[in-house]
């Protein structure tokens, strides 16, 4: 296993998003990718699979034949809301149910994955929400996003962070991202973060799998949940903007007690402290990131 450092950081950090361009898988392919990922020798890197709610029937079907028989071993899942949030609730609840029962694959819908346009809806819809529900909350980062996170403190909900799209204009800039985190670190609201971040460190990487694909400036994961501890250290916007733009593998350092970072050392206590609130991002590829990081000579 790497250094304590790393393991910390990245331990359950990728949520496989198959499903969702630019892979866009269909079902089967899959829930055979991350059956097999949760086999591997990174599947500790692994968390949940993310589907659409319309989806969990076509799940079940292709996903049986794979789940384990173990309650212990039950695949997490995340789950994106419908228009009707009651609805989602409904759909989640007697997937769950069916999936309890004795000779079930083994399997819960344990994260609900929504989205905000105003601080008001926040307030309407999370305090409806059931306790064994997780809410993420996209909230826009073009603006202020203090008054959606300050809701979400009150409300109990967690945030969610679009880092990008298959299109220039879906990626956000390291300023909007940075102030995001320190809002979100302020606050004490766990937030995750989703699209985009298919690669460790910030860089121009073609923004689909098609031939001929347009580049784009994409965020690192590595640079995003580095700077999610660094913010928790007590850094500001700038600083946290700076390690967003990191593209350096010289720069990034992890030993058996921290991870370091031009001159700024974050300990294995903060890394893990700032994963409680940095919770994970979703991308359609596990491999990937796998990949990349070995590439690096970081795993």
């Amino acid at each position: 296993m790497p250094v304590p450092a790393l393991t910390t950081l990245l331990a359950g950090l990728v949520d496989y998003a198959g499903l969702f361009p630019p892979a866009a898988l269909d079902m089967p392919d899959a829930v055979r990718e991350y059956a097999g990922h949760r086999r591997g020798s990174h599947a500790w890197m692994l968390g949940r699979f993310v589907l659409p709610v319309a989806r969990l029937g076509e799940f079940a079907h292709a996903a049986d034949p794979l789940l384990p028989r173990d309650r212990k071993a039950a695949w997490p899942l995340a789950v994106l809301a419908s228009t009707d949030p009651a609805e989602t609730v409904k759909l989640a609840g007697e997937f769950n149910c069916r999936h309890a029962a004795m000779g079930a694959g083994a399997a819960v819908v344990d994260t609900l994955e929504l989205k905000a346009s105003t601080p008001a809806e926040i307030a309407l819809v999370v305090p409806q929400l059931p306790p064994w529900l997780v809410p993420y909350v996209e909230i826009p980062l073009q603006g202020d996003p203090a008054p959606f996170i300050d809701a979400l403190a009150r409300h109990g909900g967690r945030a969610k962070a679009r880092t990008g799209g298959i299109a220039a204009s879906a990626f956000p800039t390291a300023a909007e991202v940075a102030r995001f985190i320190v809002a979100c670190t302020r606050a004490k609201v766990p937030f995750k973060a989703t699209a985009g971040l298919h690669h460790p460190l910030r860089g121009e990487f073609r923004l689909t799998y098609e031939t001929g694909s347009p580049s784009g400036t994409m965020f690192g994961f590595l640079n995003v949940f580095l700077a999610a501890a660094l913010a928790r250290a007590g850094a500001n916007e700038r600083e946290v903007a700076a390690l967003l733009e990191e593209r350096e593998v010289s720069a990034i350092r992890f030993t058996e007690h921290g991870a370091h970072w031009r001159g700024h050392a974050m300990p294995v206590e903060t890394l893990r402290a700032a994963r409680q609130a940095a919770v994970s991002f979703g991308s359609c590829s596990f491999r990937e990131p796998v990949d990349d990081l070995t590439a690096l000579g970081i795993l």
